[in-house]
């Protein structure tokens, strides 16, 4: 008699998001094949808003292998998957469903280097950052989504990109019109990024004009 093996328990998990995904995000993300990556825009975004979640998931796997930074193709894949992404969230108007994954590949970021490379070439993971940021802080008058955003946005502050923390400080600055409790919360890591000049006081002079 033949025994079958199922998955491992390490790989269980990642093959159900493989299967719940939209069948071509399965293809271009298990595969990392580039060459598909751009039929993601010719599906609508209700045909693919439900595998979202799994897709940044996946996404997040990929950007978080040993190689990323090196592989160009992989950089290019999550590029276009992240921006259908973000193009579908906003469009089925479905932040707070995939909030959480968002912010968690966002969080993940920061677990590898933001510095840029050269003039011109954002780290591969501070592109990530980037290109996911306005998805997420444009949202600001979601209490649920700037609950989970806010604790990961602050720490962007205090790294070696001062593009993206300029970036970030704009949204974040946005973000104490609504949402000043959570942010007080950080004064200290605010108050450092101005002192050190990655961020101006002047996109802050009114949330320290009424918390202090």
């Amino acid at each position: 008699m033949t025994e079958t093996y199922g998955p491992g328990p390490a790989e269980s998990p990642l093959i159900l998001k493989l299967l719940i995904m939209h069948q071509l995000f399965r293809l271009v993300l298990g595969q990392k094949d580039l060459s598909r990556a751009g039929d993601l825009f010719s599906l609508d975004d209700s045909e693919i808003e439900d595998s979202l979640t799994e897709a940044l998931e996946q996404i997040k796997i990929i950007s978080s292998s040993s190689d990323y930074q090196t592989n160009s193709n992989d950089q290019a894949v999550v590029e276009i998957c992240i921006t259908r992404i973000t193009t579908a969230i906003r469009e089925t108007a479905s932040i707070e469903k995939h909030a959480k994954a968002l912010v968690g590949l966002w969080d993940s970021c920061l677990e590898h280097s933001l510095r840029p490379s050269g003039k011109d070439d954002d780290a591969p993971h501070a592109k990530i950052a980037s290109d996911i940021l306005s998805c997420i802080l444009q949202n600001y008058n979601r209490p649920p989504v700037m609950a989970l955003a806010i604790p990961i946005a602050v720490k962007f502050l205090h790294r070696s990109n001062k593009e993206l923390c300029r970036n970030m400080s704009n949204y974040l600055s946005l973000a104490s019109i609504t949402e000043a409790a959570l942010l007080a919360d950080h004064t200290d890591v605010i108050v450092k990024s101005i002192l050190q000049g990655m961020v101006q006081w002047l996109s802050w002079g009114r949330f320290f004009q009424e918390w202090f």
